[in-house]
């Protein structure tokens, strides 16, 4: 079962050793290159206070310290998030 709340980033890192490429053909080096990044996500379920942290990749999203995400979780584990932009 799931519930949701509300979550603010508290840190983003672009992972650039890890390139995902989304072209067959590339022009060059960066052509159709996407960079994962890892965040950690603060939420509050029933007065107890979570961090947990993320991969996410989304084309043309870069994820800013202090925006707000909704946070999906598992009513029985908090701790197992899913995160909605």
């Amino acid at each position: 079962m799931e519930n949701t709340t509300t979550g603010t980033i508290v840190s983003a890192k672009k992972q650039w050793w890890l390139k995902i490429n989304t072209k067959a053909v590339r022009r060059g080096t960066l052509d159709g290159a996407l960079f994962p990044y890892v965040i950690k996500v603060r939420y509050e379920v029933e007065g107890k206070e979570y961090v947990r942290r993320k991969w996410i990749m989304r084309k043309g999203y870069e994820p800013v310290v202090g925006d707000t995400v909704r946070v999906y979780y598992d009513v029985m584990k908090p701790e197992r998030i899913t995160l909605s932009f």
